[in-house]
């Protein structure tokens, strides 16, 4: 298989999965993030009508003009728009669409004029414009989507005290991929031949497909699915942006109250060793609402629920690893203090101690 070949058989690959796994988020068959899926569905099926040019000439032989129809192009535009509705749904189920909303349409709409007077044939000022817009687009969604998600990674320490598989991470990473790929495509058009470079580009692409057909079918429910813990969770999130987070909901006595009873339950229930703990169960154990544990929490020890929660189970974790004749692994360990990977426990304990659990164990057995 010659290299064009090799080439021609990626780009099926491509179109191929995008669009098979545009059907499957658009079934949604788990039934989990059905607004951001929903979204994520149609952004995915946008993308694969990018390679559909090269998926007709496969098919026909002849070369078709399929990216240069008026329609084709302005439904390509809307392609940022809705990765970015998909991360907008996936750190907020509850979003609703206001009047002010309305910002969105403002570059689809720049976009259809300019095409508009290309077809009337004002080609060449237009062309440019068209152009401008799309990078211009693509760069604005690509950035308020990472900072959305970026956004959304320090709001669910305020109520889950294990973030891995809700952080959407992989969102981020390929976000950070797609935007070094587009950068070294649009060098390498301004400077050497661009087909030279489509095999790689087409192989780069073909690994991001797979990534993003691997995390986002795994990805699991963010907030709860109960409506009145969700919307309860994301106030006490958009609570938790504002400067005066420290105005006071309670008093400092009740404050002092709660603290001691929280202390308490820590101490002697030990919760923070399930590993499914998060702020509305804790909220449930102390009698007081979310918006007060929380407040306690972040007010009484200027500390979020991840951090609060997590320091009790790295201490926990220190007294295994120092009992000399325990049988547990390291794995073992951070499953019975109540984290729910090996990854998070060393990525956690390292932050807290300094050290990997490993290497706490190899210091404790030292001395």
């Amino acid at each position: 298989m010659n290299p064009s070949e090799f080439n021609s058989f990626i780009v099926i690959l491509i179109y191929g999965s995008l669009v098979l796994l545009s059907f499957l988020k658009l079934a949604n068959p788990l039934k989990v993030n059905r607004k951001a899926n929903f979204c994520f569905g149609i952004f995915l099926f946008l993308w694969s009508t990018f390679w559909m040019d090269e998926v007709l000439f496969l098919i026909t032989g002849s070369v078709v003009e399929f990216q240069s129809l008026f329609l084709v192009r302005f439904i390509q535009f809307l392609t940022p728009v809705f990765f970015y509705f998909s991360v907008l749904f996936y750190t907020n189920p509850s979003f609703t669409f206001k009047i002010t909303d309305l910002k969105f349409l403002v570059f689809p709409i720049a976009f259809l004029i300019c095409l508009w007077c290309i077809r009337l044939g004002y080609n060449t000022p237009f062309e440019y414009l068209s152009i401008m817009l799309i990078l211009a687009q693509a760069l604005c969604y690509t950035g308020i989507s990472y900072i959305t998600i970026r956004r959304h990674q320090r709001k669910i320490q305020q109520f889950s005290s294990n973030t891995e598989g809700i952080d959407l991470n992989w969102l981020e990473y390929i976000i950070l991929v797609l935007f070094m790929v587009n950068i070294i495509y649009v060098m390498y058009n301004l400077f050497y031949n661009p087909t030279s470079l489509n095999f790689f580009i087409n192989a780069i692409f073909l690994l991001v497909v797979y990534c993003v057909g691997y995390y986002s079918l795994k990805q699991k429910e963010i907030y709860p699915l109960e409506e009145n813990q969700r919307k309860e969770l994301i106030s006490i999130n958009e609570d938790s942006d504002l400067e005066e987070v420290k105005r006071k909901l309670i008093s400092d006595e009740e404050l002092f109250k709660i603290k001691e009873q929280l202390e308490n339950i820590m101490a002697i229930q030990k919760p923070y060793l399930d590993s499914e703990l998060n702020l509305i169960r804790l909220a449930d154990m102390t009698a007081v609402s979310t918006h007060h544990l929380s407040y306690v929490i972040n007010t009484g020890f200027e500390k979020n629920f991840f951090q609060y929660v997590n320091e009790y189970r790295v201490e926990y974790a220190k007294l295994l690893l120092k009992e000399s004749n325990s049988k547990l692994s390291i794995l073992g360990i951070a499953y019975e203090s109540g984290f729910n990977s090996k990854t998070s426990f060393n990525t956690t304990f390292k932050k807290i101690t300094g050290q990997t659990p490993s290497e706490f164990k190899k210091t404790g057995s030292d001395l």
